[in-house]
């Protein structure tokens, strides 16, 4: 079973920064893409990023656009998120998620990932 472990949130104040990293517990995996969606207390989990693991094509929600960006590890399976400027807005659990098929629908979904982590908390004050 492949369990995705994030780690990396914390509390941080309005334009302050944050690297998430997630990776794998027990089994791994070769992804064909891997992502990252928040969901804030009260509210549906969005996507936030997304990036296909070969050819290193990116996917982002136009809210975190030039603040966030996510990345790999050129070797082993990690992603990363960094934030940077962040807002009390971008406070939420932040998860990350993978998936080994292509096909199962677009990468800026859900339903496109198989594998979850249990999320990291971010919380952004005034």
């Amino acid at each position: 079973q492949v369990i995705l472990v994030e780690s990396g949130g914390g509390s941080v104040q309005t334009g302050g920064s944050l690297r998430l990293s997630c990776a794998p517990s027990g089994r791994t995996f070769t992804p064909y893409a891997m992502a990252w969606f928040r969901q804030a207390p009260g509210k549906e989990r969005e996507f936030v990023m997304a990036m296909l693991w070969t050819g290193y094509n990116t996917f982002s929600t136009s809210t975190v656009n030039g603040r966030f960006s996510i990345s790999k590890h050129n070797v082993k399976t990690e992603l990363y998120l960094q934030m940077n400027n962040l807002n009390p807005n971008d406070t939420a659990i932040y998860l990350c998620a993978g998936t080994a098929q292509p096909g199962r629908g677009s990468v800026m979904t859900e339903a496109a990932y198989e594998f979850w982590g249990q999320g990291t908390q971010v919380t952004v004050s005034p």
